[in-house]
């Protein structure tokens, strides 16, 4: 196809879109951005159409003026880490178009986070752009994310991780702070280029995911203040015989052999395998071989690790909770407009585990929030909490002083099989997505003919601009971009792990599940 033709083609498309009735807008638009970009890429029609989207958003209304600038930001972002190539240099072209709207523009309008996630694309123009924002007098994290996409690397200071969902809403202590420098010193030049870079798009990607939302749907609902203070309550020790009326319930991970409980420690009774106990967590992370030196004596000094482990950055687990998680359930689940409340999942949880009978395993648990759920509904009594994170489980433990907690992987399970009468794991599948199929397998595998499965995660949108911002988000979890699910892979893994579905719905792109175990 010639460049002529191809024009003919977008100019086309622009006008249709730009003249659309409200009832064909989301149709149209899914045309002209399929005709010049698909999943991240430009097609060879992207360049010629460049100066057709600069020219038209000047003359559409503002209801569309915010589409053009996303898709104007799509194709910048497309080259990146380039800011200099052919295409996001013709999308500069047309900066002095988009100040101009800018200017006349207020922070509570749509098309405002539209032009901010296209200006996030200019770096070299930092100066001026981020002057130009000053009369808008933007709320504290849109600014912050605007600022951050605009800077350049400083090699020798590199200031990684902590941008999402906005730099502004780190309140880091010194000691985090430490913490933070003292791991960046630890990477190699090009790790720091990698995990610059990986920010860089995370926040593009917010950026991005806000604005389109907010051009199609209207400005998002406001996020839940942060907390004054993020200090958790203390872990406190816990009675052994919390653990030991599971014993029978668990398994060594190291050769499947059962356990034993004994003073600060659980042991193998096939390989003599020792897990220290401390403040009510039971590391099956952490354990020691018999050696040489005496298992008790290992078996000590492993408590003392954990101890220690428990005290670094204990507040990461209620600022996961009051800060990260609703930012997070916007990206995934689409909930910008406030649609799913965390009483919705409470009341979701609570009927659906509420006639279940048998030990009841709360998987993924994280600070407890939802565990507190589980507890009341079903009896501490009946509950052990499981969590790799040990900030997360302090704050559970703070929480549910009641609740036994175990530190061990959502892939190999430290319970028997066909132990549990019931497992909720919520909001956790998508923290190990290339692993969901064996994480479900093994929930399969813990549960009782008859057990019950309570589980909430997320799917990608089928629009394949949200799409694309969803993905976009690289957390340490997957450096290489968060990866979601599709509805029909989801039911297959449930299927092969020999259970059935009872129940499946979600507002937006979150899905909520109940499955019984079968026979």
């Amino acid at each position: 196809m010639s460049v002529s033709t191809v024009r003919t083609d977008v100019a086309r498309l622009v006008a249709e879109f730009v003249t659309a009735p409200p009832g064909r807008v989301e149709e149209e638009y899914r045309r002209l951005v399929g005709k010049v970009w698909h999943a991240g890429r430009a097609t060879d029609s992207a360049l010629p159409a460049v100066p057709h989207l600069v020219a038209e958003m000047e003359r559409a209304g503002a209801d569309r003026q915010g589409y053009l600038a996303i898709a104007l930001g799509l194709l910048a972002e497309s080259e990146y880490p380039a800011t200099d190539g052919p295409l996001c240099s013709a999308v500069r072209q047309g900066l002095d178009v988009y100040l101009n709207l800018l200017s006349g523009c207020t922070k509570r309008e749509p098309r405002t986070l539209a032009l901010l996630y296209l200006l996030s694309h200019f770096p070299g123009d930092r100066d001026r752009i981020m002057t130009a924002v000053e009369p808008l007098d933007l709320d504290a994290d849109d600014l912050s994310r605007l600022d951050r996409s605009l800077q350049r690397l400083d090699p020798e200071d590199p200031d990684l991780g902590r941008v999402w969902p906005s730099p502004s809403v780190w309140r880091l202590t010194e000691e985090e702070r430490r913490y933070d420098r003292e791991r960046i010193r630890t990477l190699t030049p090009q790790q720091v280029i990698t995990n610059w870079e990986n920010d860089t798009r995370t926040v593009l990607g917010y950026s991005g995911a806000k604005a389109y939302w907010a051009v199609r749907h209207g400005m998002p609902a406001p996020l839940p203040p942060q907390p004054d203070s993020y200090d958790p309550p203390p872990a406190p020790e816990l009675d052994l015989d919390a653990f030991a009326r599971h014993a029978d319930l668990l398994r060594c991970p190291a050769c499947r052999g059962g356990v034993t409980f004994g003073e600060g420690h659980a042991r193998c009774d096939s390989c003599a395998t020792a897990y220290p106990v401390a403040r009510g967590i039971l590391d099956f992370s952490a354990g020691v071989k018999n050696t040489t030196f005496g298992a008790e004596r290992t078996a000590d000094e492993a408590t003392a690790d954990l101890l220690q482990k428990l005290a670094e950055m204990p507040s990461m687990g209620l600022y996961y909770e009051s800060v990260l998680r609703p930012a997070f359930l916007r990206i995934a689940g689409g909930n910008w407009g406030g649609g799913m409340t965390p009483r919705d999942e409470d009341d979701y949880i609570a009927e659906h585990l509420a006639d279940t009978e048998g030990p009841v395993l709360d998987l993924a648990a994280g600070a407890g929030r939802w565990t507190s759920v589980v507890a009341r509904t079903v009896g501490a009594d009946r509950l052990i909490a499981l969590d790799m994170g040990l900030p997360m489980l302090t704050v559970l433990r703070g929480r549910l002083p009641e609740v036994p907690a175990v530190r061990a992987s959502a892939l190999d399970l430290p319970f028997k099989d066909a132990s549990l009468g019931a497992v909720n794991c919520w909001n956790a599948l998508q923290a190990f997505p290339d692993d969901a199929a064996t994480a479900i397998s093994e929930m399969g595998r813990v549960l009782r003919p008859g057990g019950r499965l309570t589980m909430m995660t997320f799917l990608f949108d089928p629009d394949p601009v949200t799409r694309y911002f969803q993905s976009s988000h690289f957390f340490p979890s997957r450096p290489q971009g968060m990866l979601l699910f599709e509805r029909e892979e989801i039911r297959r893994w449930l299927t092969e792990a020999g259970m059935r579905i009872r129940h499946m719905s979600g507002p937006g792109t979150f899905i909520l599940i109940t499955a019984e175990r079968e026979s």
